[in-house]
């Protein structure tokens, strides 16, 4: 019976390695599911909707082949199609049946007049725009460029999509294939395999006991006793046969030269039977044995932050802003060094470029002047976004240094004009030692650009918030808006005071003051305040000004030299005059204003002054 059990264990052992085996290899199916898209009609860009990248679940790998470069960049879906609306392009969906199609997208080109008629045939209809390079957009939240062939993964989310294209003037890749993975875990194979060759192995030790049963009831088989002979007497003087100590019983508890023999047998036979059984487990991987340990994490408290109704998507992302940053100050200081202002105005505008203007005329004369101060990018400590899905958009950002201490925090505003614009800086300054920002939303909601209709919650709306500090400027304590402002800010009106006093001491002290008439004058400048909200209906208020001193003869004799300024020698281009001069400095500063009703002042965040200009009066 025990040969009958070892067999019937054979071939339940081999059936149950087999089927393990036969799991992880005729069994198993394709590790991965992959999707071509077609092109009939090359176009310069493909768009392919986030909704086609997520047809199937899990991580989404694209391959990208074509002879050349190559360059794919995702973002929000309302930002592609921004970008692409005065293109053709293609446009890869999903149709009503489930299907992935590639449809040929024209430009929304406007060929009416204004009044609505028909443009007059005899002008040229608008047409869509070709050649334009998607490479180095700040619209992307990410950009991948690669020679031939590209293969990348990634997890888009819901309002997601991507962007493949060349140059913008040679067609986009046709070979595009979306591949995603699909689960080829077999949790049986492992136990199957160790199950089967746990059965062997009891089928090998029925075998062994049933050999060993059958040798042991196999005795000598002798014929039953013949007559016997007639009865003699025994002779007990016969000596024992020689070697029969070698046929001795063993002592107790020693075995015998046949139990030996079983006992090495046995041995013989259970090692191989264990080291191939340890040797097919240990070939299983992790994805052959079910998974007891998974279990879902405990969530850990985080601050609740709600949403508005209707919330609009933040202008950038933190990935984003960082990214736009880095360019900016690595822009400005290769257009510092070689004073290329074409290449600032990439990346410049308003109060910002001005100041870098008058820096160029100036370092093209004078050698020892410093170049400007580099924006630090190492830490963004506040990142506010505008959150909207329309143009012009507007982010604030306050970074730091974080390996030089002696390089101050800097707080700036970025604007972006369009959707095929980058970011300009607008205002720029260095944050006060005790300034504290307030406390404003997270990035990922963003934070609304406050108009002029929304300025009636703040304290001071900010159309007159540098109008308001003008003010207090010139009229010092008896400005009706001296209270409004804290400390700090009443400290840089004092500085700014002193820095006229100065001035008439130093006509004083040359006896000038009888023979010239000296005027002092600051007001906003030309460029509109910018507004950002904060969390406790406050706001960040980015503003410049135009702080000026006129200097004119009062004597016909009298003349003013500037040999001892060398600024107003290479602005101007001479080195005295007899009708005055002009010189402008500007001042962009960043408050927090507070909301209507609050107890609290208004708050100098930071500060940057700059020469804009001297002018000889004619």
């Amino acid at each position: 019976m025990r040969f009958v059990w070892a067999v019937v264990a054979f071939i339940l052992a081999t059936l149950l390695i087999g089927a393990g085996i036969a799991q992880r290899t005729i069994f198993m199916g394709p590790e991965t599911q992959e999707l071509s898209l077609v092109v009939e009609e090359p176009q310069p860009y493909l768009l392919v909707d986030g909704a086609v990248l997520r047809e199937q679940p899990g991580q989404q790998t694209l391959f990208v082949r074509g002879e050349g470069e190559l360059f794919v960049a995702y973002g929000r879906t309302a930002d592609l199609e921004a970008w692409l609306s005065d293109a053709a392009y293609n446009s890869a969906t999903i149709d009503e049946d489930g299907l992935v199609v590639v449809n040929g997208i024209e430009p929304e080109l406007d060929d009416t007049a204004e009044d609505g008629e028909e443009a007059d045939a005899a002008e040229p209809a608008e047409e869509a725009v070709v050649g334009r390079s998607p490479v180095g957009s700040d619209l992307w939240l990410h950009s991948f460029n690669e020679t031939d062939q590209l293969i990348t993964d990634m997890q888009l989310p819901e309002g997601m999509s991507l962007l493949i294209a060349r140059d913008g003037t040679a067609p986009a890749p046709e070979d595009v294939v979306v591949s995603w993975p699909l689960d080829t875990t077999t949790p049986w194979a492992g136990p199957l395999v160790a199950v089967g060759c746990a059965v062997m192995l009891a089928g090998l030790v029925m075998y062994v006991l049933g050999i060993r049963h059958q040798r042991r009831g196999r005795g000598p088989r002798r014929k039953g006793p013949g007559p016997l002979p007639a009865t003699e007497p025994i002779d007990l003087t016969i000596d024992p046969l020689p070697g029969r100590d070698a046929l001795e019983r063993p002592a107790d508890g020693q075995p015998g030269r046949g139990q030996w023999t079983a006992q090495r047998r046995r041995r013989v036979l259970s090692v191989p039977v264990l080291g191939l059984a340890a040797v097919m487990i240990a070939g299983c991987s992790s994805d052959s044995w079910p998974d007891f340990t998974s279990s879902s994490p405990s969530p850990s408290p985080t601050q609740t932050v709600i949403a508005p109704e209707n919330q609009r998507p933040p202008a950038v992302t933190d990935a984003q802003a960082s990214r736009i940053l880095q360019n900016v100050s690595t822009t400005l200081e290769e257009a510092d060094a070689a004073r290329d202002l074409e290449l600032a105005k990439t990346r410049l505008a308003g109060a910002a470029l001005a100041a870098r203007t008058t820096d160029y005329t100036l370092r093209g004369s004078l050698s020892d002047r410093a170049l400007p101060a580099v924006i630090p990018t190492d830490v963004i400590e506040v990142l506010l976004p505008q959150a909207t899905e329309s143009w012009p958009r507007t982010v604030l950002v306050l970074s730091k240094s974080k390996s030089d201490d002696t390089v101050p925090p800097v707080i700036l505003t970025m604007t972006q004009a369009d959707p095929w614009a980058n970011y300009k800086v607008t205002n720029i300054a260095e944050m006060q030692a005790s300034a504290e920002v307030p406390q404003v939303a997270p990035a990922w909601i963003g934070t609304s650009l406050i108009t002029e209709n929304a300025a009636a919650f703040l304290q001071l709306a900010p159309a007159d918030l540098a109008a308001a500090f003008s003010d207090v400027v010139d009229a010092g304590e008896k400005s009706e808006y001296y209270d409004l402002f804290d400390p700090v800010s009443i400290a840089l009106v004092d500085s700014l005071i002193q820095s006229r006093a100065a001035v008439k001491q130093a006509l004083a002290d040359k006896d000038a003051a009888d023979t010239t008439s000296l005027a002092f004058d600051i007001a906003p400048s030309a460029q509109d305040p910018v507004a950002l909200a904060t969390l406790e209906s406050g706001a960040i208020v980015a503003v410049s000004f135009v702080d000026s001193e006129k200097i004119t003869p009062t004597s016909g004799d009298a003349v003013i030299k500037f040999g001892e300024n060398p600024e107003a020698k290479a602005l101007t281009g001479v080195e005295e005059s007899a009708k005055g001069v002009t010189t402008t400095y500007g001042l962009q500063m960043f408050f927090a204003v507070p909301a209507q009703g609050s107890t609290e002042q208004i708050k100098l965040l930071a500060v940057h002054q700059d020469l804009l200009n001297v002018e000889v009066i004619k």
